[in-house]
């Protein structure tokens, strides 16, 4: 979504079949955190600020103060922002907690646009395995104390035998059935997501980008219902 009249508009759309919104870094650089206070004012909605922080320890924490004074209740670092960066914005987040405004963690590994060639590219390596890096970037977040991380639905499994619960899984790249990837390249259906671990999923375009939003909602609503 670019814009909050854009953004609302779906919201209001999807109604009571969906009470999580995430905030990207598009809308959110296009509305800022009135956007946030919309859509829990208005609409009774958690929110998930989605904007991969990435920087030096010290701006890092204090970008997790500021989104957890905004009432937001998941937010998103890059995992290889390295240890010292997680446990500086896992520390700003259990300070703002105890003052009252808590906000869950969770660390990117892998982005779902990846495969191996593109990731060995964008790296510089040759013989890039994702799962491994996914798993040894979530090791870092889990050592830091982070509620979770941002995994594909592939690895979602690996995660699990190498952590159990003790890291939420969020999975993106979410598609129905038949649906396009888009410019993702590591997809799965929500079923097959829940099935591998996965406790947050993050659907996107299978439903912003449906004819009839609110009727994709429902389908993957009832898919997650039966694999339940």
């Amino acid at each position: 979504m670019a814009s909050a009249a854009e953004a609302l508009g779906l919201a209001r759309q999807l109604g009571d079949s969906c009470r999580f919104y995430k905030v990207g870094s598009e809308l959110f650089t296009a509305a800022g955190g009135a956007i946030v206070h919309e859509l829990q004012d208005e609409l009774g909605a958690d929110v998930f600020l989605d904007l991969k922080l990435h920087d030096i320890p010290n701006t890092v924490a204090g970008a997790v103060r500021s989104a957890a004074a905004l009432g937001v209740r998941l937010l998103t670092v890059h995992a290889s922002g390295g240890r010292a960066m997680l446990e500086a914005a896992q520390e700003a987040a259990r300070h703002s907690a105890a003052r009252g405004s808590a906000c869950d963690l969770l660390a990117v590994t892998v982005l779902t646009s990846f495969d191996a060639t593109t990731l060995g590219d964008a790296w510089g390596r040759t013989g890039v395995a994702i799962e491994r890096e996914v798993v040894r970037l979530a090791d870092d977040a889990a050592r830091a104390g982070l509620h979770g991380v941002v995994c594909s639905g592939a690895e979602a499994s690996a995660l699990r035998a190498a952590h159990g619960d003790r890291l939420a899984l969020l999975v993106p790249g979410i598609r129905l059935a038949g649906g396009s990837a888009h410019d993702q390249r590591r997809v799965m259906t929500p079923a097959a997501a829940q099935s591998a671990g996965a406790r947050y999923l993050i659907l996107g375009r299978a439903v912003t980008a449906a004819a009839d939003p609110r009727r994709a909602m429902q389908t993957v609503l009832s898919e997650l219902a039966a694999g339940a």
